[in-house]
């Protein structure tokens, strides 16, 4: 089996254990939250970072619903660092958007935080402070689930081996999440514009 194939079983392996009950939850809570005009605040660190930006940006567009991600103000994101340290620069960009329990926070990483290890140490303290003020904290994890397994909601954790491919392995099917909960029906409210351009042409043809 080549290194390609290998891959793509072990992603496929992993997705046919993820937790579809899970998925079916965290769908109709996020359905809710935009139910009662909260807002989705989206955060993560290195892969994780893209990811949430992703995630907000398709849940802007395709669920309509008011979404925003930690890392996409870098200025303030370095400002928050240089000034106050790294540790609180998600609780205060939290604090910043008059975070409330109305709103909800959405996790991703591959390790889920741990203060004792010293990673991803700002997700923890984000999801403290979630708690603290009573908003729903939704995570989608890699298979240790870590400190996010532990005070989250809702908890998706990606089944994959813990070997030298768990991080890209696990962001791959993140990815796969994040684009099954925005085209689940209880979410999308906007066909993507491909599907439109499709549609739009099938219903063209003459018989």
């Amino acid at each position: 089996m080549t290194f390609s194939e290998q891959y793509l079983a072990d992603v496929q392996s992993v997705i046919r254990r993820l937790d579809g009950e899970a998925l079916e939850r965290l769908a109709s809570s996020l359905a809710a939250v935009r139910d009662r005009n909260g807002r989705i605040l989206v955060a993560g660190l290195g892969g994780g970072a893209s990811l949430a930006a992703h995630a907000a940006s398709d849940l802007r567009m395709t669920a309509d619903l008011e979404a925003y991600a930690f890392a996409d103000n870098v200025p303030e994101l370095t400002a928050r660092i240089n000034d106050y340290g790294w540790n609180t620069a998600i609780t205060g960009w939290l604090k910043a958007t008059h975070f409330s329990r109305r709103d909800s926070l959405l996790v991703f990483s591959v390790g889920g935080g741990s203060v004792e290890k010293g990673v991803s140490v700002p997700l923890v303290e984000a999801m403290k402070y979630g708690r603290e003020i009573g908003s729903e904290i939704y995570s989608i994890v890699g298979p240790s689930g870590g400190f996010a397994k532990e005070i989250s909601d809702i908890c998706i954790l990606i089944p994959a081996e813990r070997g030298e491919r768990l991080t890209p392995i696990t962001e791959s099917v993140q990815a796969v999440v994040l684009h099954l909960l925005v085209s689940h029906p209880t979410l999308k409210r906007r066909m993507n514009r491909w599907e439109y351009i499709y549609s739009s042409s099938t219903e063209n043809k003459q018989p």
